[in-house]
């Protein structure tokens, strides 16, 4: 491996002194060949992991240059070999590919024209990585969709969110069943411009949908810097309540990421404004710079580092997530270059994570809940109480020394806090989702 590098991010937090977070990391073997706008995901052949890239964009970046080209990265030997096209009689772009259950399942990406039309695939391939080979067809998705976000629930079900549908954003929830090969309809995102978005990306953790950034449709199509956060009902994963929280941050095809603390989210790379698939910006100033960092929730906010000298690129569609460590293969570099650069990398959080798996000196119920937040102290001694969101923002304040309390949050918006709580000069927090 060479260049190593690492990324040195002091993220302020709801503890008292910063947390130091971060992300190393290591450019490993070239790819074949430059390609961005690429499906990028892990799977697994003979106790081997490997990395997947389908289909994307050549160095051309014209409509012409759009492929069914189809690589794999062993992440032991450090060697890229071709495998298979994706068998799509129409080569995509902005495709999203999950791993479940031993197969990979590309799915929607768009068609380019020569005339400049786009049109949204509805097609589902399917690879088997332990065979190197493609089976049938999945069932179509029931509405074609490109740079939606692509999210896997518990090992089971492939959540295709929102997105771009030929002529505009969607709010649909599309939920594949791989067991069955059937769609399911989850509860829509909102139907306006703050969660229907395309070029956007996210992650399940647990039973809980976060989604950040993308595009709106309008004029130049504005980029968004809006985390939304969908809870699912564990009894019915169809059922989804919606909420959302403004960011400082707008990203744009980048890559979604759980940190190694199993708890921190990371964005990997993209753009700061919203472009078309030649990297050239839709409020016609001209090319778009890769932000070349990293976004991160860390403790509840919101926070990036800008680091220029970091070769990270936009324009990527998925993460290959191999225990602790990532990999992203391909995008656009800074002059609209389309990469051959591959990049392992290592979310990680320095301070505050064995403070997060310490028993906290305060007990929280219920959890989640709508009107009351109960807390019960193992001390009686004086001591600071806040109720923050997950931006960072302080909603209530109060000091108290009693055992038992009794917080009211029925007024407060849905969505996921913290509650902070600092005696003696120390602090713990615990997360509460309030629905």
């Amino acid at each position: 491996m060479k260049n190593l590098l690492l990324l040195n991010f002091l993220f302020f937090t709801l503890f008292s002194k910063a947390q130091v977070s971060g992300v190393t990391v290591t450019e490993v073997a070239n790819m074949p060949m430059p390609i961005s706008n690429n499906a990028v995901v892990e799977g697994y052949a003979n106790d081997t992991a490997y990395m997947y890239s389908f289909g994307g964009i050549d160095s051309t970046k014209i409509w012409s240059g759009i492929t069914n080209k189809s690589f794999r990265y062993n992440t032991i030997t450090d060697v890229w070999d071709t495998i298979p096209d994706l068998p799509n009689p129409n080569a995509v772009i902005a495709a999203g590919a999950s791993y479940v259950d031993s197969i990979i399942y590309i799915m929607g990406g768009y068609q380019v024209l020569s005339n400049g039309n786009e049109i949204s695939s509805n097609i589902v391939n399917r690879f088997d990585p332990r065979t190197n080979t493609y089976l049938s067809n999945g069932a179509n998705i029931p509405v074609a969709t490109d740079d939606h976000v692509q999210a896997v629930y518990k090992d089971s079900l492939i959540y295709v969110i929102t997105g771009w549908n030929n002529n505009g954003n969607i709010p649909n929830v599309q939920i594949y069943d791989p067991a069955n090969d059937n769609w399911l309809t989850g509860t829509p995102v909102p139907n306006n411009n703050t969660y229907k978005a395309f070029g956007a990306s996210g992650i399940i953790k647990g039973d809980t949908i976060y989604y950040h950034g993308g595009a709106s449709t309008g004029t130049n199509f504005p980029g968004q810097s809006t985390l939304r956060i969908g809870e699912i009902d564990a009894n019915d994963p169809t059922q989804i309540t919606w909420s959302s929280q403004s960011t400082p941050h707008i990203s744009y095809r980048s890559a979604c990421t759980i940190g190694d603390d199993d708890f921190s989210l990371f964005w990997i790379g993209g753009s700061s404004e919203t472009y078309n698939y030649n990297g050239i910006a839709y409020n016609g100033t001209g090319g778009v710079l890769p932000r070349a960092t990293a976004l991160s929730t860390n403790s509840g906010s919101f926070f990036e580092e800008s680091t220029p000298n970091i070769p990270l690129p936009m324009d990527l569609r998925g993460i290959a997530n191999i225990d602790f460590r990532k990999y992203i293969a391909g995008g656009m570099l800074q002059g609209q270059v389309v990469s051959n650069k591959t990049f392992q990398l290592h979310p990680y959080i320095l301070i505050g994570i064995d403070e997060q798996k310490k028993s906290n000196p305060f007990q929280l119920y219920p959890n989640p809940t709508s009107e009351k937040i109960n807390l019960v102290f193992k001390e009686k001694e004086n001591r600071v109480i806040t109720l923050v969101n997950i931006i960072g923002k302080e909603v209530l304040r109060i000091e108290n020394n009693k055992l038992n309390l009794q917080l009211d949050v029925s007024n407060y918006s849905k969505g996921i806090y913290f509650v902070k709580v600092e005696s003696k000069g120390k602090s713990n927090s615990q997360k509460i989702i309030i629905q």
